[in-house]
């Protein structure tokens, strides 16, 4: 087997929200394959301090503003792209938010806004880079689903909803899109250890585990939480030429939680 086949060297990489945690961490793996790394900021502010991580890291990226829920604005980003650095090749959909809220007191409005960012900017920008690797002829997109994608669970109903969503837009991307030699396919981590899950992972006042902590260890096989490090290898495969003929498929990275159904008391 060809080696070279997971390189990615001289492609163009746009990762949405790669300022910290999963993202970022699929931006370094990205360069140190040898990508053109992009990302998108909500403020000129935050895109300053992220070039500023990039730079620390020996990673020379390049930062936007735009904001992935207006079509104008990612648009026009795209459009700014092509110009200075050509196509899109990887594209991945990462940015994403979540509100933890029993359904029965969370607000239309807070609903709505999970699923703005966590299903529509997907979308829309999915739909501003297929056109650029129809006309190349190649493209692979990857989309940041999770668990919540297969299972619920208390208070994130709006996150399931979106992330159930990304899922089918996933697999409606292959079907649509496969013939144009695009793959799109996700990537479902488990719990991972992000500043979005520090508060679940936070010591109790006696210095015992955050009950949260404390199951989701018990329901891993691995043991543990996953780390940003865990997605990389997944994300490289998933963005080079080795996954040429993977397409419409979700990689669960969960350290096992899918397959288990738990001790029994």
């Amino acid at each position: 087997m060809d080696m070279n086949a997971f390189r990615l060297d001289g492609k163009v990489a746009l990762i949405t929200g790669a300022v910290y945690g999963i993202g970022f961490a699929i931006a370094e793996a990205y360069a140190a394959a040898g990508a053109k790394i992009v990302f998108n900021c909500l403020s000129e502010d935050s895109r300053q301090k992220a070039l500023e991580k990039y730079r620390e890291a020996g990673i020379d990226a390049r930062g936007y503003v735009a904001d992935c829920t207006k079509e104008d604005e990612v648009t026009a980003m795209v459009e700014d792209i092509e110009k200075e650095l050509g196509t899109i090749d990887i594209l991945v959909n990462n940015a994403g938010i979540i509100k933890r809220i029993p359904m029965t007191e969370m607000s239309a409005e807070d609903f709505r806004a999970v699923v703005d960012v966590d299903l529509n900017a997907p979308f829309i920008v999915s739909k501003a880079v297929i056109p650029g690797m129809i006309k190349k002829g190649h493209g692979k997109i990857i989309n940041i689903c999770s668990m919540m994608s297969e299972l619920g669970r208390e208070t994130v109903s709006a996150y399931a909803a979106a992330k159930g969503g990304l899922k089918m837009l996933t697999k409606n991307i292959c079907s649509e899109y496969g013939e144009y030699n695009i793959q799109c396919n996700g990537i479902g981590p488990g719990y991972i250890a992000t500043p979005q899950t520090a508060p679940l992972r936070e010591p109790q006042a006696d210095g015992s585990r955050h009950p949260f902590d404390q199951f989701i260890i018990a329901k891993t096989p691995a043991a543990r939480w996953g780390t940003p490090e865990d997605l990389q290898g997944p994300a490289v495969f998933l963005a080079s030429d080795a996954s040429n003929f993977v397409n419409g498929h979700i990689l669960y990275v969960d350290g096992g939680i899918l397959a288990y159904i738990g001790k029994q008391p």
